[in-house]
């Protein structure tokens, strides 16, 4: 996939110990929350992530820390092994989404030009909250 660098922004992050330190190039900055039942068991709540080009992905430190769980037969799920953070989603078995990576928002750098656009998944989400942010709502994706 050709990423025009002109447009992307070059942007980085890491896990919340350091083992693990990225690198990659945003074409876009609109955050996704995705509210289904696998990513609040994985992060604890919901899951929040800016989409990226696959390819654009640069693992910069601690390659040896990043781990890849097989949550579906459609996905993998990239963690540290020393602290757990969560990092990644990625669809690497769906045509439309293999070539994109989902990186958790909360481990881009701070201040990086991201803002939260729409809630996928809400048909599943928790019981025990409500999303009152106006933002458009998916009821799967």
């Amino acid at each position: 996939m050709h990423i025009d660098k002109g447009k992307a922004k070059k942007l980085s992050g890491k896990c919340m110990c350091g083992a693990v330190a990225f690198e990659f190039f945003a074409d876009r900055d609109d955050v996704i929350v995705c509210h289904c039942g696998q990513c609040r068991a994985w992060s604890g709540h919901l899951w929040a992530s800016l989409n990226a080009p696959f390819d654009s992905l640069k693992i910069r430190k601690g390659e040896e820390a990043l781990c890849w769980f097989k949550s579906s037969d459609y996905a993998r799920r990239g963690y540290c092994k020393e602290c757990g953070s969560a990092l990644f989603w990625h669809g690497d078995k769906l045509e439309d989404y293999k070539h994109r990576i989902a990186i958790a928002a909360g481990a881009i750098e701070e201040g990086a030009p991201m803002k939260l656009s729409e809630h996928i998944f809400v048909a599943d989400k928790g019981s025990y909250y409500e999303i009152a942010d106006g933002l458009p709502q998916k009821e799967t994706i």
